[in-house]
């Protein structure tokens, strides 16, 4: 696999003289252009099935609802029963913080399956089996190796944060799933535009002319706004989703700036501010249109959390805009919730500490289950699989001097995702708002990508860009070996991952960090 930066120079037109041939246009703006191998498409099949058995057998155990599944699972049955949300221990409307969608997909499992574990744990399996997929599918769109591209889905298939919460039913499977579908679609989109140029200066244009004449015909960017829907959908899963946008918007520009150059434009900047700023007012119609939709429930019915807050209050309550006045201030009463929520909890962890694994999430716990004789513990432990994420840390400084050396736009997308994801919760923290390990998921594919490039990096050219066997054959067993090290970690931790019980001693043996495990 050859990972090497694109050209982003502008070119004159190739009918002018000493210009680069089409082909190297061609070569410039698609370097990598994924055929249809079904091959490939059985390889990864094989992944997606070793990841969905892994998740969804023993799907129900533990018995009863751990952790915030007392939430979710509950709200899920109640969305699906009243179209909003209800508390059962005070018997009436429930309040609260997160938008709905993510508690309509659990329910769609217990729509299915009943109101069991089963049921709410179904969707998340579900969700989580597809995202080791999507995975490997824009694995193999960035870096043109099937071989790269199992590895990132048996790397994903084997962590245990992402393992653990595919069968829970908490919210954060959805919201990765979505963030990460928005990445795929971006990436699709970027290919999709760059070969409109590459196929109008094979039929003779002149991107260098003027006028309409110096562009490809009109197309709508279809991959681009499913990129902007799928993340309007992450959005209608947790608020936390909205530092995603600036990066999205901000790659969509560079892409295209880049393209223009490459072909010769005459004002890439201001020509692409012109022809595609259009399409962001377009995705914002569609984000409020979607974001609305998910909230129906609410809004079609009369017994939601301040559905009539207005009309309580003794205000005038006008037919439409005075349900979406109280749904705003629904939103302010939400969002004031998020920015105060500061009380302390025996799991919660800074952003600092998500990479060092310093502190998972305890979701089960029982001394009581048999394991053969003597002490016994039974554990569902939010962690990841160790081998995996302390190798991020060191992936994350490699990537970003590729970045720098190389100028490798892939490098930076995936860098940029992981910024946005990452950093903003730094803020956060300057006012002890109280986080926890699992928010850190979104991060988790950009992560794995990340460790990717770099085995990819390993395996790459030799001396002068040529091909040295030599090199390929021992950065394919080092990066073989690494996903066997990750494999053979998940395996040790899986009792407790899985809430099994096992004899307490060989589950102290477990609790690596000690105390900050426990």
């Amino acid at each position: 696999m050859t990972i090497a930066p694109e050209a982003t120079a502008s070119v004159p037109h190739p009918a002018a003289p000493g210009a680069p041939a089409v082909s190297d246009i061609r070569q410039r703006l698609l370097p990598i252009d994924v055929k249809y191998d079904p091959w490939a498409w059985l390889a990864m099949g094989i992944v997606t099935l070793i990841a969905g058995i892994l998740r969804f057998v023993g799907l129900d155990a533990p018995k009863g609802k751990i952790f915030d599944e007392v939430y979710y699972a509950t709200d899920a049955h109640n969305i699906w029963r009243l179209g909003y949300e209800w508390d059962e221990k005070a018997n009436t409307a429930g309040y609260v913080v997160h938008p709905p969608l993510g508690k309509w997909l659990i329910g769609i499992g217990e729509q299915i399956f009943g109101y069991n574990e089963y049921g709410w744990r179904f969707s998340a399996a579900l969700f989580g089996t597809a995202s080791v997929l999507m995975l490997m599918f824009v694995a193999r769109r960035l870096f043109g190796s099937i071989a790269l591209a199992c590895a990132a889905g048996l790397l994903m298939s084997f962590d245990g944060m992402h393992f653990v919460l595919s069968r829970s039913a908490l919210l954060d499977m959805f919201l990765m799933f979505f963030v990460l579908a928005a990445f795929t679609c971006l990436v699709l989109d970027r290919q999709q535009r760059r070969r409109r140029w590459v196929e109008f200066v094979e039929a003779g244009g002149d991107p260098a002319g003027r006028g309409r004449a110096s562009r490809p015909r009109f197309a709508v960017p279809w991959w681009r706004i499913a990129a902007f829907v799928m993340f309007t959908l992450a959005f209608s899963v947790k608020w936390s989703a909205l530092a995603f946008l600036p990066i999205m918007v901000f790659l969509v520009y560079w892409w295209e700036i880049g393209t223009r150059r490459v072909v010769g434009v005459r004002r890439p900047i201001v020509d692409t501010l012109l022809d595609e700023t259009g399409w962001f007012l377009v995705c914002a119609v569609l984000f409020f249109g979607i974001y609305l939709t998910t909230w129906s429930g609410w809004l079609l019915t009369d017994g939601g959390y301040n559905r009539h807050w207005l009309r309580d209050t003794g205000g005038h309550e006008l037919p439409v805009i005075g349900a979406l006045q109280n749904l705003w201030h629904y939103h302010q009463q939400a969002y004031d919730f998020h920015t105060h929520l500061d009380d302390p909890h025996t799991y919660q962890s800074w952003p600092w500490q998500w990479l060092l694994l310093a502190r998972p999430v305890a979701f089960y716990w029982s001394s009581n289950d048999p394991c053969g004789g003597g002490s016994c513990a039974a554990e569902v432990v939010l962690n990841g699989t160790p081998a995996l994420w302390w190798a991020f840390l060191p992936a994350l400084a490699a990537l970003v001097w590729l970045a720098i050396s190389r100028r490798d736009w892939r490098a930076g997308a995936i860098l940029g995702f992981i910024a946005m994801g990452w950093l903003p919760w730094f803020y956060y923290e300057l006012d002890n708002r109280t986080m926890f390990f699992f928010y850190a998921l979104p991060l988790e594919p950009f992560l794995i990508l990340a460790v990717v490039y770099v085995l990819g990096a390993i395996m790459g050219p030799g001396k002068d860009g040529l091909p040295d066997e030599k090199r390929r054959m021992t950065g394919a067993v080092i990066a073989g070996a690494f996903v066997l090290l990750v494999a053979l970690n998940f395996a040790y931790f899986y009792p407790i991952f899985t809430g099994q019980s096992i004899p307490y001693d060989s589950w102290l043996h477990r609790m690596w960090l000690g105390n900050r495990w426990i």
